[in-house]
């Protein structure tokens, strides 16, 4: 029963044997997260077009649910400026400016994502994340920065700006500066605390500076009378189911934003997840993963809320704050309930400028220009890479950004398939071993040897390029050959076109006289050739354990004149 337990609801397993040696700890973290859950969750709300109260809702339901459900000791989940833009993309078209109507939606949103990664966890598909390689990441994160960005400056320069795309957007601010629309009192405020947050928080990183930022501002506009625009008041109570607002057919249309939104959740929950439980020592499941941020996306939608996924800046938070268990997720989800039933009255004299800075503030963080020139300087295709789909969300939109972030990682990972890294391999004087020619162009062949090297499996994409690579290398040698060596080390597998390859290639090879023979080829490599029918071809005879037992034999029966300098 504990072990079951275990797997299903991790986190509840893990309350049952806290220790108390840990309470301080996590009551000291839960209370630190909680002065960036209001104003983050407030933000982010505001960034999906909904009331800023959703933000909370969705703050409370997904961390008690992770707390439960979540393999991980100390991620933080909660509203999210990756997963923001892209709720109000799906949601404005269809509310046409329904408060009521938009915040169903985004709790229908929030359910089918929910759906979708419980299942994709239930059928193992945690490895899905793999899909989307560095790079892609980077740029996409960049571009989420610079849309998330955009859409906040009319607000911390005190107006407004109808929600569409980026083009309208920054045509929208365009013509507000021009026009005059600009506050000075509320930029003022906003720049301020912008500045503010910026600075001081390189200064004194463990300072919660967004909430300071944001008592600061309401402070100073309740002091000095200042005429701009506030949040308000917050609704009192806690969360509560707000679903009646749906008409027939609005899961169809979200269920292309749920699929993208339920990817890019998990990827990023996953990422935080695994790399800060193996600092932490611990293994994660991606699957089980994959189940609770689903489980905590459907208490969000249950409950008022949105989609969320892991915080890449409250998890830090957490953790330096001295988080151990997720006990400092249910007291940061305590601490804003509170506040919901205590004192909604505390924030009727924020400014949205101020609010608008905490977002902007925020997304500076998920930014990666340092990454994009390192990948620039290290790998250049990469580099372009990330900067395409930068380009994606940015220039196309947020979903479609999405989609194009994937295809260019499986884009990238089927060139490389395709045109992967091969070399001969000769000998270099006074060196064990065999090596790459064009790392060492003055090596030495083996008369009438051609070693060729495939760093692949072999499947259909490549097969030709293989056969070139094998065609073009007999053609280079220097001296009339008679064999020709496949080093299968790094072939991890074949297909049935391989096979096919193979059988042609060795047709053409004997023709010229030439023996086609394998060395290091693994045995599910040979089990497969022999499945193909490819066993009476490529016999025992074909095939060596290494690629110096091919070579001796080949001198062997050769009688080539050649020095062996392995004892050298």
């Amino acid at each position: 029963m504990t072990r079951k337990l275990s797997d299903v609801l991790p986190g509840l397993a893990a309350f049952r044997r806290y220790e108390a040696t840990d309470l301080r700890h996590d009551v000291v973290a839960g209370l630190a997260l909680s002065a960036l859950l209001v104003p983050a969750g407030m933000g982010y709300a505001e960034v999906a077009g909904l009331p800023p109260v959703t933000g909370l809702y969705a703050t409370i339901a997904g961390l008690l649910a992770y707390a439960v459900v979540g393999p991980s000791r100390t991620l933080i989940l909660g509203p999210d400026s990756s997963l923001a833009p892209v709720i109000g993309a799906a949601v404005a078209p269809l509310a046409l400016a329904d408060t009521d109507r938009a915040v169903s939606l985004a709790g229908l949103l929030a359910l089918m994502v929910g759906v979708i990664l419980i299942l994709g966890g239930l059928l193992r598909l945690g490895f899905v994340t793999d899909l989307v390689s560095k790079p892609i990441s980077i740029g996409y994160l960049n571009g989420i920065a610079v849309v998330v960005a955009l859409s906040q400056v009319p607000k911390l320069l005190g107006f407004s700006v109808e929600a569409g795309g980026i083009d309208d957007e920054v045509r929208g601010l365009i013509d507000g500066i021009r026009d005059g629309a600009v506050s000075a009192v509320a930029a003022g405020v906003g720049v301020g605390a912008l500045v503010g947050i910026v600075v001081l928080r390189e200064v004194a990183p463990r300072i919660p500076w967004m909430l300071v930022a944001v008592l600061a501002s309401a402070v100073v506009v309740v002091t000095a009378d200042l005429d701009v625009a506030v949040i308000g008041s917050l609704p009192g109570g806690v969360p509560a189911p707000s679903l009646d607002h749906l008409r027939f057919g609005d899961v169809f249309e979200l269920v292309p934003a749920a699929a993208g939104i339920a990817i890019v959740a998990f990827g990023d929950s996953s990422v935080l997840s695994r790399t800060f439980s193996m600092a932490d020592g611990h293994d994660v499941d991606k699957d089980q993963e994959m189940v609770a941020v689903g489980a905590a996306n459907l208490a969000c939608g249950a409950l008022g809320g949105f989609p969320i996924c892991a915080s890449s800046s409250r998890t830090p938070v957490a953790r330096e704050s001295g988080a151990r268990t997720q006990l400092t997720s249910v007291v940061g989800a305590a601490v804003v309930a509170l506040l919901l039933l205590v004192a909604p009255g505390l924030t009727s004299h924020v400014p949205s400028a101020a609010l608008a800075a905490v977002v902007i503030a925020a997304v500076l963080r998920v930014a990666d220009v340092r990454g994009v020139v390192q990948l620039w300087s290290m790998n250049r295709t990469e580099g372009w890479l990330s900067l395409a789909a930068f380009a994606g969300v940015v220039v196309f939109g947020v979903l479609e950004g999405i989609a194009i972030a994937v295809v260019l990682s499986l884009g990238a990972f089927v060139a490389r398939a395709w045109r992967p890294h091969s070399a001969e391999l000769v000998r270099v004087d006074g060196r064990k071993g065999y090596h790459d020619r064009a790392r060492h162009p003055h090596g030495r062949r083996v008369p009438g040897l051609v070693m060729v090297r495939f760093d692949a499996p072999l499947f259909f994409a490549n097969c030709s390029f293989f056969e070139d690579v094998v065609r073009d290398t007999v053609a280079d040698s220097p001296t009339p050959v008679r064999w020709v060596v496949i080093v299968g080390d790094p072939i991890s597998d074949i297909d049935s076109t391989g096979a096919e390859t193979l059988a042609l290639l060795d047709d053409a090879l004997a023709e010229q006289g030439v023996t086609l023979v394998f060395a290091g080829l693994k045995g599910t490599v040979k089990d497969r050739l022999a499945r193909y029918g490819m066993a009476e071809r490529f016999g025992p005879d074909r095939h060596y354990s290494t690629l110096g037992a091919a070579v001796s034999d080949y001198v062997r029966i050769t009688g080539v004149d050649w020095v062996d300098w392995t004892d050298r």
